[in-house]
């Protein structure tokens, strides 16, 4: 059945232009796998559509301190911890991704299928803003989940919720919250105009709450997960979303406000989960054409292509832990520059390169389920289990057997900086898959096959 639905997918390189006519990849068909990704993550009751099948309703009892209903959004990388702030910061770079290339998802009969990933997210974070300035940052202990080994179905240990207010304040949680909200109001603004509104309501609610309460949200939530560096990228960055939603110029002024007394022009260099100061002054030249900002977004650029540390292979090693989801966000915010028409041609040369390095530009693919020698023992818990009522448990974990389920479309960690890479399960820096991984991999790809 894959088999068929591959070739259905493979794209034309009919009018291809220059950069792409010696395309040797199908941007198409992986961004069809990266969606599929997205539906093996969800957690909660799934719908009637869902096309991964091996993967059933879980965590149907996720309840906040007073009961409210958590069910839903996604599972944050191979274990079953919901993780509020990369799920956003994942949220928001695929509605970034959406709204500057919907001719690349249109082109792959996707664009259907991505506004349902970013509903699924979105949907979760309205009920995890359960009042103005009260939102939940995360469902289950990462110390207990990860003490176990099997499906998110049989799951049976605490999954406690933790949440943000104005006495446990964090700014970087509600503030890139309501970046993914006030981005997915801009993706469902013709699609859904009432669900658009109502997203950009509680953006603009957290958007203040994240302002006049500041804090660091890891000082609330779990500390040992996703520690923060600080709020204040968070604060500019959603301002600039909510400018970006509205035409508000109060949004930009204050965006412009919070730069300037934060310093921000000082800082930046990778751009990922906890760091969006390359992202801002990207998103920002997009906006604006500030000459200031261009000339920040263009530095960037230039820095990751010429003075970057490269792997011998051409892979831009910003650091270890997830080295091709950093590259990958990188392509996608120069690909974001070249958008801009700013440096097209060499900024999208540079963002093909890291593509199709973890295509297969290595000499293997980084992909599961796609091109030569892709990962198959990928440090995913649910892929690694058979179908019940067979047992999952530790002895799945250590066995040497390929995962009995394909994760098509999952981005793996990635190589070390020798592009080092062993196709090891417990090796969870080379060889874990997350939301964010695939977030900006998947935007450059609707990118790159807009242009094929």
């Amino acid at each position: 059945m894959w088999r068929s639905l591959r070739h259905a997918l493979m794209p034309s390189v009919v009018g291809c232009i220059a950069l792409c006519q010696a395309a040797d990849y199908e941007y198409g068909e992986v961004l069809k796998m990266s969606l599929l990704f997205y539906e093996a993550q969800r957690s909660g009751k799934l719908p009637a559509d869902q096309k991964v099948t091996w993967r059933k309703d879980s965590a149907l009892n996720d309840k906040g301190q007073n009961g409210e209903d958590l069910t839903g959004g996604y599972y944050d990388a191979g274990d079953y911890v919901k993780f509020g702030f990369p799920m956003a910061f994942s949220m928001t770079l695929l509605a970034w991704g959406v709204i500057s290339h919907e001719a690349g998802y249109t082109k792959a009969s996707s664009l259907e299928d991505a506004r349902k990933a970013i509903k699924w997210g979105t949907d979760y974070f309205l009920k995890c803003h359960v009042s103005e300035h009260e939102l939940y940052g995360q469902v289950g202990d990462g110390t207990l989940d990860h003490d176990s080994w099997g499906r998110p179905e049989d799951m049976t240990m605490e999954r406690p919720a933790t949440k943000i207010d104005e006495d446990h304040p964090g700014s970087e949680l509600a503030a890139e919250t309501a970046a993914a909200l006030a981005s997915a109001s801009i993706v469902f603004k013709t699609a859904d105009p009432s669900y658009s509104t109502t997203l950009l309501n509680h953006a603009e609610q957290l958007f203040e709450f994240a302002d006049t309460f500041r804090g660091n949200y890891s000082k609330v939530l779990d500390p040992a997960f996703y520690t923060s560096s600080g709020y204040e990228d968070e604060l500019v960055w959603g301002a600039l979303w909510l400018y970006k939603a509205t035409g508000d110029e109060a949004y930009l002024t204050k965006a412009e406000s919070l730069y300037s007394e934060f310093h921000l022009a000082e800082y930046g260099r990778w751009f990922g989960w906890d760091q969006k100061i390359s992202g801002v002054e990207v998103f920002w030249a997009q906006l604006t054409k500030a000459t200031a900002h261009v000339n920040k977004a263009k530095d960037y650029c230039d820095y990751m292509i010429n003075k970057e540390d490269k792997t011998p292979k051409g892979l831009v090693y910003i650091e270890k832990w997830g080295s091709l989801r950093l590259a990958a966000d990188a392509a996608f915010i120069c690909l974001e520059v070249a958008e801009a028409g700013f440096n097209p041609d060499e900024y999208r040369e540079f963002a093909k390169s890291q593509i199709d390095y973890m295509l297969g530009d290595a000499g293997r693919s980084y992909v599961v389920g796609y091109g030569v020698n892709p990962p198959s023992h990928e440090h995913h818990r649910s892929s690694s289990c058979p179908d019940a009522p067979a047992t999952c448990d530790w002895d799945n974990y250590n066995s040497e057997d390929p995962n009995p389920h394909v994760l098509y479309g999952a981005l793996v960690g990635g190589p070390y900086e020798d592009d080092d890479y062993e196709d090891v399960r417990s090796d969870y820096v080379r060889n874990e898959v997350a939301c964010d991984y695939n977030a900006g991999f998947q935007s450059a790809l609707a990118a790159l096959y807009e242009l094929a």
